[in-house]
């Protein structure tokens, strides 16, 4: 998109931000917010295997369809949950680009669910290995459907034309993974947007977990540093592609960067209510989202309320393993499942 394509659709968006907030008022808006991500999913619940969710004869009188029973307990999918793929992009372009139909669209080197609940007031998230090996659908150069093989989960995204489709694509990949778990909304970032937003915050402190010093000296193993610039993206994008399980390694630095950067977008929030939309505005360049001005309204009161902490960092277990030349991470089904269930199932009770 050009820069007048640009300012325009920022004009169109604060027109209708202007408009929805006259005729109908912010809580209307938020509802609308609410109602447009919803329709965004693909599905409305998770798509467990039957046969270890399936109901009990004297439980078919009154059992829901979105219940599932899991280790002795009955649970039930919170449809107030709203779920957002994040990804980061493994293109260090200062602009995000279309770019012609065929895997050239870029990999989507970080991947992690932001998972808002507003009954429980918490916010989670799950890291994804890029390396899960899942179903990949492949396409053409001329975006046509050819077929679906088992490959990395991150390759998914270089398919389609870089922008929207890509995304889709991604979307739909990690969806599947998750037993066709609703998604609302999505936001791709080109890791070149990292320093920017880093700096944005404040920097932020992290306790060196690897060594790096071969690309940023001030990157020794166990020292505490306070992340600034370029120092930040190679600290969650780095990784020697020679040593197994590197993305391993470099997954669990992101978690940690994450957490410290949560913490310090917090503190700045509190001191600049308007703290979000600048960081948003800043690397919207280079950014794709399907996220609009009404969907924010909703979400913001949330994402400055609802409680964080390490613990709600969320990994899911698996085995690394050679596949030809590559690295393929196996998810630990059992785990995935269970993770599943913890994030975003409510137990009931009183049920047999």
């Amino acid at each position: 998109m050009g820069k007048v394509g640009r300012v325009l659709l920022v004009i169109w968006a604060s027109l209708m931000t202007i408009i929805a907030v006259g005729l109908t008022g912010l809580e209307a808006m938020r509802f609308f917010g609410k109602s447009n991500l919803d329709s965004k999913s693909a599905t409305v619940a998770p798509v467990l295997d039957q046969s270890t969710a399936e109901a009990s004869t004297s439980d078919a009188q009154y059992w829901e369809d979105d219940w599932i029973r899991y280790d002795g307990n009955v649970y039930d999918y919170n449809e107030d949950i709203t779920t957002f793929l994040v990804m980061g992009i493994d293109k260090d372009d200062e602009v995000v680009k279309e770019v012609p139909e065929g895997t050239d669209g870029g990999q989507a080197d970080a991947l992690f669910l932001l998972v808002l609940n507003p009954r429980q007031e918490t916010i989670k998230i799950i890291g994804i290995n890029r390396n899960s090996m899942t179903d990949i659908d492949v396409y053409d150069e001329y975006g046509r459907y050819q077929t679906t093989v088992i490959g990395q989960l991150c390759t998914q995204h270089g398919f389609g034309n870089g922008m929207e489709e890509s995304c889709e694509y991604q979307v739909k990949a990690v969806s599947n993974m998750f037993y066709q778990l609703p998604i609302h909304g999505y936001a791709a970032i080109n890791m070149s947007a990292i320093p920017i937003i880093n700096d944005m915050v404040g920097g932020v402190d992290v306790t060196v977990l690897e060594d790096l010093t071969k690309a940023d000296k001030k990157l020794v193993e166990g020292e505490q540093v306070h992340l600034e610039g370029k120092d930040a993206l190679v600290y969650v994008h780095d990784r020697d592609i020679k040593l197994f399980g590197s993305s391993d390694r470099r997954l669990e630095r992101q978690r940690q960067y994450l957490n410290g950067f949560i913490k310090a977008a917090r503190e700045a929030a509190s001191e600049n209510n308007n703290a979000a939309i600048e960081i948003f505005t800043a690397i919207s360049d280079k950014m794709v989202t399907n996220i609009t001005a009404d969907e924010i309204s909703y979400l913001a009161p949330y994402m400055t309320r609802f409680s964080f902490d390490a613990t709600d960092f969320k990994m899911i277990n698996g085995e690394n393993k050679k596949v030809g030349k590559f690295e393929g991470f196996y998810v630990d089904e059992k785990d995935l499942y269970k993770t599943i269930i913890d994030v975003f199932y409510e137990k009931v009770d009183n049920v047999g």
